[in-house]
């Protein structure tokens, strides 16, 4: 399976590398818990990269020191060529359940962000990006739409727009869709897509599913069993734009067999 560096559509490598994490371990002090040990990983700018692995393996503690919610015990974070120590306004981050103040229509939900870091009147400003983003998310039309209104779905695209309001850097996403149910779950994986070309992301996606790894990303991080080590990181060299049509294919079904053996191994290390 190659390995290489995904490139794009036109054949070139992505762009310049916007977070870097070198040698980087975690330790739990309460337990004595290993949870990471000596990961090397580089984002470039524009790319999908996907991480997967058994359950214990690290995936959210790795997201979690990603986001600055928690510090390494040892190795170097480094996003756009500054370390991150905390949480981060260039740092855009989706959990696997919307969070949506019911209070609040759409919109305000989304610049919600703005509004607690600038201020009312930043928040004001803010808006007309924020009908635009409802717009690419093809929620247009429910900007005072409270989200006791919205199906899970439609939440999620919410959520999507609150967390590219403040354009940030690179996208990280927990899981977000796995509460849906399996065509929603399609359909929302193409639309992140699709949000992730048209706005030039740069997104790291935790997920427990190889189908959704495979259809979404150019590289795949493969971990091994505690303490979470990078086994493989491998290319998906499918091209662009992805179709769900493109999950029957024998290519698709290569990589999905050759990533399911990936892990099958580590569970035997």
């Amino acid at each position: 399976m190659n390995t290489e560096l995904a490139e794009t559509q036109t054949g070139a490598p992505f762009g310049a590398p916007v977070y870097e994490l070198s040698r980087v371990s975690k330790t739990y002090a309460r337990n004595l818990v290993v949870a990471l040990e000596g990961v090397d990983l580089t984002l470039r700018k524009g790319s999908f990269t996907s991480v997967i692995g058994s359950s214990g393996c690290g995936k959210s503690t790795l997201l979690k020191i990603m986001a600055g919610l928690i510090p390494p015990s040892q190795g170097r974070v480094v996003l756009q060529g500054e370390p991150v120590t905390g949480p981060r306004r260039d740092i855009g981050m989706m959990f696997q359940q919307a969070t949506l103040f019911p209070w609040k229509t759409a919109v305000e939900n989304i610049v919600l962000p703005i509004e607690i870091r600038d201020g009312k009147a930043a928040a004001k400003a803010a808006l007309e990006k924020a009908h635009e983003l409802l717009d690419i998310v093809g929620l247009k039309g429910f900007e005072n739409v409270y989200p006791n209104e919205l199906s899970g779905g439609m939440a999620q695209r919410a959520s999507i727009c609150r967390m590219l309001i403040t354009e940030p850097a690179v996208l990280l996403l927990d899981e977000p869709f796995s509460a849906l149910d399996e065509l929603s779950r399609d359909m929302m994986n193409m639309e992140l897509q699709r949000i992730c070309r048209e706005q030039e992301a740069t997104a790291f996606l935790v997920t427990h599913s190889i189908q959704e790894a495979v259809i979404l990303s150019d590289e795949i991080v493969v971990m091994k069993p505690r303490p979470g080590r990078v086994a493989e990181v491998v290319k998906v060299d499918l091209p662009r734009p992805r179709t769900l049509e493109m999950m029957t294919t024998p290519e698709f079904g290569e990589i999905v067999e050759y990533i399911r053996g990936q892990l099958d191994k580590g569970e035997d290390m």
